[in-house]
């Protein structure tokens, strides 16, 4: 990225907050998925209902998307971030109150105002990391970069709950609150960090319908392939989340519920082993963003990710072996052997599958819709309830059926995401002008409006 004068600009730092606020996102999501297994215990809860704090934090976004966008617009993408570390602070401190208040109400509140904050970081990292990496294969590399990070993160939050509640025969809400502590410390750091750091504002827009009166006729809206990619972000994450979550469920619970009957800290490596995985699909994405384009990647991972649940689904859960997990011992976390079903295992990694959808399908629904992206990013924002929605849905299949006849919900999921990397990503709106005046934009600050295209 340059300047108006043409000069290089160093942008490393800001893409590393960017980074950063990433990992964030995925620390305080990830807490849902073995709090789930919680809320199933202390609170006597249904599958479906157990997983009703991650459908709050993530139904946030259906509220937050819109405004994050104009967020963007009227206060830029460091304020927006500012504002949105606030707001998670105190999220997770209502969680962490819930925790003594022993209050299941308190905790949804606590994941729902969460989610706003998740929502708002959103919407601020990815068009940043797409814009600052020059958008095409490399801001889909950053992109991929930053997930890396998120994958780290989500890694190391159901293996460090599952020691925290141990094999605790009642675990509740209480005896995980040291990651709700550590969530709070991370959200206070980043927060007097990022406020120190100057971040640019890449999209920085004349708002030439105020100057000239003239209505813009057209929108994100108006491109097909960002609609159905915005589907597509919806199915995404619910697939993303769910799979894992389910797999907590199914493993925690005991035989006469339906369940496995294997211990919380085994089932949170297990589940531990899915984050790890897609920590590896990104960083095989990010070093190779940059030579392969999204659609592929997008193809590759959609079309993987089906086989092995479908496998998982028709394959016998009497077959078990030895899968290599993260586990925690002694207080340090190390690799290990965990006997599960070769379902749980083909299940496990899809994790490689998810790693890279995310980056792959923003990338692909965004790509040229310059000025349109910032409410583009907004409307992704709303889609992300997806990742409350899906797993709701499929906690309902599981109440009738079981945890896996459950997993068809997924199947149908990566069936769409297949046709969206295959048919729907095809930009077939390309005769919509997409003209927009950004801070690098060789213009100066006395031009009028009406001369910018």
């Amino acid at each position: 990225m340059t300047t108006t004068a043409g000069t290089n600009k160093n942008y490393t730092l800001p893409i590393i907050m960017m980074i950063i606020l990433f990992g964030m996102i995925s620390f305080v999501t990830g807490l849902g998925g073995p709090f789930g297994v919680i809320m199933k215990d202390q609170f006597k809860a249904s599958d479906a209902m157990s997983q009703l704090g991650t459908f709050a934090n993530f139904i946030a976004y259906a509220f937050m998307g819109i405004p994050s966008g104009l967020l963007l617009r009227k206060i830029g993408y460091k304020k927006t971030a500012l504002l949105a570390i606030i707001v998670g602070f105190v999220g997770v401190a209502i969680q962490y109150m819930s925790g003594a208040a022993g209050s299941f109400a308190i905790y949804l509140a606590g994941a729902f105002v969460a989610g706003f904050s998740m929502c708002m970081l959103n919407a601020v990292v990815n068009p940043m990391l797409n814009t600052l990496g020059g958008e095409g294969k490399k801001g889909n590399q950053l992109i991929q970069v930053g997930g890396t990070f998120n994958s780290l993160n989500a890694t190391i939050v159901p293996v460090l709950v599952g020691y925290l509640i141990g094999n605790t025969t009642s675990p509740t809400i209480k005896d995980a609150s040291p990651a709700l502590l550590i969530a709070m410390g991370i959200f206070a750091l980043v927060f007097f960090v990022l406020y120190l750091v100057h971040i640019p504002e890449p999209h920085a827009e004349v708002d030439v319908a105020a100057k000239t009166g003239v209505k813009d006729k057209h929108s994100a809206l108006s491109f097909r392939h960002f609609v159905l990619g915005a589907v597509g972000i919806f199915i995404y994450v619910g697939v993303e989340v769910g799979i894992p979550n389910f797999i907590n469920l199914f493993m925690t619970q005991s035989t006469d519920k339906g369940g496995l009957g294997i211990g919380t800290t085994i089932a949170g490596s297990v589940v531990g082993t899915y984050w790890f995985l897609m920590l590896i699909g990104r960083l095989v994405g990010a070093s190779i963003g940059a030579k392969v384009s999204s659609k592929a990647m997008l193809v590759f991972a959609s079309g993987l990710g089906l086989v092995f649940v479908i496998a998982a689904i028709l394959y016998p859960i009497s077959s078990i072996v030895n899968m290599p997990v993260f586990k925690s011992e002694g207080g340090s976390l190390s690799f290990g052997m965990a006997e599960v079903p070769v379902s749980m295992m083909l299940l496990v990694l899809c994790g490689l599958c998810t790693s890279i959808m995310w980056g792959g399908i923003f990338n692909l629904a965004v790509e040229g819709l310059g000025k349109y992206i910032k409410m583009a990013s907004g409307i992704f924002m709303v889609m992300v309830c997806g990742g409350g929605i899906v797993p709701w849905i499929q906690g309902q299949v599981s109440d009738i059926a079981g945890y896996i006849p459950s997993y068809w919900v997924i199947v149908v999921c990566m069936a769409y995401l297949l046709y969206y990397a295959l048919v729907g990503s095809k930009n077939v709106n390309t005769d919509i002008p997409v003209g927009v005046m950004t801070t690098d934009d060789n213009i100066s600050a006395g031009e009028d409006a009406k001369d910018v295209i």
